[in-house]
């Protein structure tokens, strides 16, 4: 590998450490060990030598004993779903999934049908490296990636941020100028996360060049060879092939690359220059088997032509049995130089044989595309069949293969109801895989078209289809920000007098679009939705009657109306327990805005239950627009109830979709939920709440929607967090607007909490009043506990400021009361904690030290880390107060440490004195994932987050074992 050592030295310390090999130097902090995969991004041009130097890195893998797997996308099957990861997969030790749960999660991976949740399988795919991983490390190396379809795009993207936890290293090669947008930007976003390595491969020296030429190559013509190909090896090596055999001139300028490959195709003989172009053109199907049937060659003859094409070093084998040219730029060549008819006889052929041997729709998708010259009812009826195989997985190669089939489609009347429903089918593919933009004009397209039957009246199938295409082309004009459009299109709509089956689904929408607007509030829709009640009653639907109800509940709760909210909350979710789940099926979306309207009024047992029913039913109908509503209710109801853990991870999942749907102001709305469970997970200074706030804001842009406004008041919530009260304050103020009136009503006396915080710190008192007496009253008009806790935290910081410690003491204990009343846990234990040092400023200190108390262990067991460091910064002094370390606590103190071992008490104990994983591991002569293992499980049985929290713990129990009674302690010994 000339040239290329220092590459390899800094793969050798990722390998090394990934297979548990310590006796490598510790190299580049990239490579610091936390327990994550990393991704290492080989860069370059065309014959650089990127392949070569993965194939190096392949073997250093296997020589460690690590798993390796090695897969390469290629350029003309760039709609083959998961393709690159298939071609790696197809390694596999045929045992290596016995057991393994989620197989059948990612079967498209392993070329088994099934039609599953693209988002699940991303999940799923992890698990399964992580699995491969055990127990000598796995390497994933991924070739030519600038060529991979979608749908690897999008789960290697997933996986650079949601680094797999195991010892797995991918390693990926690109090109620079050829890589998608989306591709560059995920792996630029994670080299800055530091989960991403980037290797650009760099021209070889004239040195390198000589010594890889050898030493029969006078030094002069070998630096005449390196200066023509500028130190490419591919191009390089061509020249010196060329040279050697005397086909380029001594005189001319060199040839260029292109040429010299030509040439080698142009001494072939027919029956090998076929063998050449077939293996071209079938690409991944390209075994001898059907090389020797799309060619007719056979027998010896064929045997014979294949071994002399490989002794040319113009053919190679390959894994699985293929045949394979020896570089992408032979390929490339050899495609565009095949006569055009050649090729599509060549597709031709290998679709038949695949149809022959039974291979699925969407394998022969491929072939049956590039052999289509005119119409074929039975090709198209192929694409077709592939398009609904992958319309849940892989939505972008779907819609590809309906705009094939469209273009092939007769634009006639005979087939324009065919027409219409794949016009409409391709439209909704589009909206799932980023393409709104396109999704819309599709529609737009579809609605103005007059739907009418060929010599005849519209039909009830006219009328259905042009109101699907309406509802789902507001619900695209939402995602993108343009709610005032779909209000206006769902009203024209109903202008035209539809059926009643269709008002019922048309105000729906309307229902769900108005309150995203800022022109349009829901009390301007309410008369259109109760005509779409009225509607359903009418006509006996009871499904669409529900779903009604959720979104006028949800309404009525975003505008502050919590009498109306509440009437309908109960009315849907009376009629929604009572449905099974196949009748639901159609109402996933109302169910979020019923799981909505239910965290809005803070009844989250209710909420979180009918979210969770939504997100089943939702995943296996494969509804996924739906999904990171259903996700962020979930994680708001858990943000409140102190779940803080299980909130992160559902808004990760939200993330995930709401990035594939391509929609910036579901991903702003999204970013803001993950912004909000950081802020109360994150301990005080981490920076990772603000960036991702941020991000959020930026997402949002100048959007004057709920989305966008949601975004800045979690943004502000985030600088005041951070310490930057006057961002805080700003950020408010751009939320809310003129009178704030675009803060969400039923939210905003816990957003005016974060402005009166902000007026104090900022030196405004006054502004301060009159925000926290807007929180009472606004608060005391919706009538709901925590919003009314808040109003009295608002309320307690003005005392406070005026140094009346009792007053404040008692408003924060009141609001911790009014939180617990309804569950909102996080707010509970932030209202303690708050009031604890001033109930012992007013001398009352056995009540403080057991708010602290009660504070502490809400936050820990709920996983925040920012209410830890709170009760950190508040904790009553050890001598001042016996009540957190003395006799009536060690009880609980004996059973949160009863189940630890002797070695986990050991480590948590140097866990206490601050000790890192690697200091821990060398004083005890172990490896750190030993460590690191040791204390996940004491985290998992006391029941604490975070090391901080850990070290508190361990430092309760030393001051319990030094203040305690010593005969005590010999009577009831501690663990370990």
């Amino acid at each position: 590998m000339l040239g290329r050592s220092v590459e390899l030295a800094r793969f050798d310390t990722l390998l090394d450490r990934a297979a548990g090999d310590a006796r490598g130097p510790a190299g580049g902090e990239e490579f610091h060990d936390d327990g994550r995969s990393r991704l290492v991004d080989i860069t370059g041009e065309a014959g650089i030598g990127k392949s070569r130097l993965l194939g190096e890195v392949c073997a250093r893998a296997a020589r460690r004993g690590m798993t390796v797997l090695r897969g390469r996308a290629t350029e003309y099957e760039r709609r083959v779903p998961f393709q690159v990861f298939t071609d790696a997969l197809a390694h596999l030790d045929p045992h290596a999934l016995d057991g393994f749960q989620e197989t059948d999660a990612v079967a498209p991976l392993l070329q088994r049908s099934g039609a599953v949740d693209r988002f699940g399988l991303h999940r799923s795919t992890a698990a399964l490296l992580a699995r491969l991983a055990a127990p000598s490390g796995l390497l994933l190396a991924l070739d030519d990636l600038h060529w991979a379809d979608p749908a690897s795009l999008e789960l290697l993207d997933h996986l650079v941020r949601h680094p797999v936890h195991a010892p797995v290293v991918l390693a990926v090669t690109r090109r620079d100028r050829q890589s998608p947008e989306s591709l560059a930007a995920g792996l630029t976003r994670g080299l800055d996360a530091g989960t991403v390595v980037r290797l650009g491969l760099r021209p070889l020296s004239a040195d390198d060049c000589a010594e890889l030429a050898g030493p029969d190559l006078p030094p002069a013509e070998a630096a005449a060879l390196h200066a023509a190909s500028e130190g490419n090896p591919f191009y390089f090596l061509t020249l010196l092939q060329a040279h050697r055999e005397r086909t380029t001139p001594e005189s001319s300028a060199p040839p260029g690359l292109g040429t010299l490959l030509l040439d080698e195709l142009t001494v072939l003989a027919p029956s090998r220059r076929a063998i050449v172009e077939a293996v071209a053109v079938l690409g991944e199907h390209a075994t001898p088997a059907m090389v020797s049937r799309v060619t007719g060659r056979s027998g010896t003859a064929f045997t014979d032509d294949v071994h002399a094409l490989t002794r040319r070093d113009l053919l190679r084998p390959a894994p699985q049995g293929l045949l394979t040219l020896r570089h992408p730029v032979v390929r490339t060549l050899v495609h565009e130089s095949t006569p055009f008819l050649r090729r599509v006889e060549i597709h031709g052929l290998a679709a038949r044989e695949l149809a022959r041997v039974g291979a699925s729709a969407a394998e022969r998708a491929h072939h049956v595309e590039q052999a289509l010259t005119g119409w074929d009812p039975a090709a198209v009826a192929v694409l077709d069949e592939a398009a609904a195989r992958t319309a849940r997985t892989a939505p972008a190669s779907c819609a590809h293969w309906l705009d094939v089939a469209l273009r092939h489609l007769p634009d006639t009347p005979e087939h324009a109801p065919r027409r219409r429903e794949l016009v409409l089918r391709r439209a909704r593919a589009l909206a799932a895989c980023g393409g709104l933009r396109e999704s819309r004009d599709l529609l737009q397209e579809l609605i103005a078209t007059p739907q009418r039957s060929p010599g005849g009246p519209v039909t009830a199938e006219d009328q259905g289809l042009r109101v699907r295409a309406v509802v789902l082309c507001a619900l695209v004009e939402r995602h993108l920000g343009r709610s005032t459009e779909a209000v206006a299109l769902l009203r024209r709509e109903l202008a035209r007098g539809p059926a009643p089956g269709h008002v019922v689904r048309l105000g729906l929408e309307l229902g769900s679009a108005a309150p995203l607007d800022s022109d349009t509030s829901y009390a301007q829709v309410r008369a259109e939705v109760e005509a779409a009640l009225a509607a359903a009653r009418a006509t006996g639907d009871e499904v669409g009657e529900a779903g009604v109800l959720a979104v006028a509940a949800l309404g009525e709760a975003y505008e502050g109306n919590m009498t109306a909210a509440h009437r309908l909350a109960r009315q849907a979710a009376a009629l929604v327990d009572s449905l099974p789940d196949n009748d639901l099926t159609a109402l996933c979306e109302p169910l979020a805005r019923l799981g909505w309207a239910e965290a809005f009024l803070e009844h989250y047992p209710d909420a979180e239950r009918h979210a969770e029913r939504g997100l089943d039913i939702a995943r296996r109908s494969g509804q996924l627009y739906v999904v990171p509503h259903l996700l962020l209710c979930l994680s708001h109801v858990r943000v409140q109830t102190c779940r803080i853990p299980s909130a992160l991870e559902l808004a990760d999942r939200a993330e995930d979709i709401a990035r594939g749907i391509g929609s910036d102001q579901l991903l702003a709305f999204v970013l803001a939920s993950k912004a909000a469970a950081l802020v109360a997970g994150c301990p005080p200074g981490d920076p990772r709440p603000l960036a991702v706030a941020e991000e959020a804001v930026a997402a949002a842009g100048n959007g004057v929607d709920w989305w966008a406004s949601t975004a800045w008041c979690i943004f502000g919530w985030a600088a005041l967090m951070a310490g930057d009260p006057v961002r805080a304050r700003d950020a408010m103020l751009r939320a809310g607007g003129p009178e704030l009136q675009r803060m969400q009503p039923s939210m905003r006396p816990l957003y005016l909490e974060i402005l009166v915080t902000s007026a104090l710190l900022t030196g405004r008192p006054e502004e301060a009043r009159s925000w926290a007496e807007r929180a009472r009253k606004e608060a005391e008009q919706l009538g709901l506990p925590m919003q009314r806790a808040s109003a009295l935290r608002s309320t307690a910081h003005l005392p406070l400021a005026e140094g009346d410690t009792a007053a404040a003491a008692d408003l924060f204990a009141e609001a911790a009361v009014e939180s617990a009343r309804c569950g909102a846990v996080f707010w509970e234990a932030h209202s303690l904690l708050l009031g604890a040092p001033l109930e012992a400023a007013a001398g009352r200190g056995r009540s403080g030290a057991h708010a602290w108390l009660r504070g502490r262990r809400l936050a820990e067991a709920g996983g925040s880390g920012m209410l830890v460091g709170l009760a950190d910064a508040t904790r009553p002094p050890g001598d001042g107060s016996e009540a957190p370390y003395g006799s009536p606590d060690r009880a609980e103190l004996t059973e949160r440490l009863a189940g630890l071992t002797a070695r986990e008490l050991e480590i948590a104990e140097l866990v206490a004195q601050g000790l890192t994983s690697q200091a821990i591991a060398d004083r005890l002569y172990v490896s750190r994932r030993t460590v690191e293992t040791h204390v996940s499980r004491t985290f998992r049985k006391t029941g604490v987050s975070s090391r901080t929290a850990l070290a508190t713990l361990m430092a309760r129990r030393r001051a319990a074992i030094r203040f305690g009674d010593a005969r005590a302690e010999r009577d009831r010994p501690w663990p370990g």
